[in-house]
């Protein structure tokens, strides 16, 4: 058996559902919930919220305005033009080209985490029921690693919710 699921009408017993497992030995980053809205005020939500994102597009940005920097006065060092009595390296006119750089780099590093972050790579989740859509709330296991089968057939089942298996 590839994973296991049931779906619950409430986000309320989908907490229950979450809970139990957790009380029955599954590890909380293995057990999947999927739900069609945010329920951000449940448990279930939150195990999630760290992300990385910001520090990962502020590095991105900085190594964006370090590459403009170096762009712009390795190009006018290359090719000097006689700018009478000025510096060849003009930093003012440079800041155009670094504040774009700056903002593509970290641009593209937020979108290449949020892609990673997100598994966007995959084809499909491996726990999915169309039902989601419609309203119901998914919790389930992947892997049944760490808690046995039949204990959380009856965790998911005990609490109403509609078992599934994925072969």
């Amino acid at each position: 058996m590839k994973g296991l699921y049931a779906l619950f009408s409430d986000p309320d017993s989908a907490q229950a559902a979450f809970d139990a497992l957790r009380a029955a030995g599954a590890r909380e980053r293995d057990i999947v919930v999927i739900s069609s809205e945010p329920f951000e005020h449940y448990g279930f939500s939150h195990r999630d919220k760290d992300s990385w994102i910001f520090w990962i597009a502020g590095a991105g940005g900085t190594m964006g305005a370090l590459f403009g920097y170096w762009l712009t006065s390795a190009t006018e060092r290359a090719w000097p033009l006689t700018t009478g009595g000025m510096p060849i390296v003009a930093p003012w006119a440079n800041l155009i080209v670094i504040f774009e750089l700056t903002m593509l780099s970290a641009i593209l590093a937020t979108v290449v985490t949020l892609i990673v972050a997100a598994r966007l790579g995959r084809r499909r989740p491996a726990l999915y029921d169309d039902q989601v859509s419609e309203g119901r709330v998914l919790v389930g296991l992947e892997t049944t690693a760490g808690i046995a089968v039949e204990r959380a057939q009856q965790v998911l089942t005990r609490l109403g919710g509609e078992l599934k298996t994925v072969p």
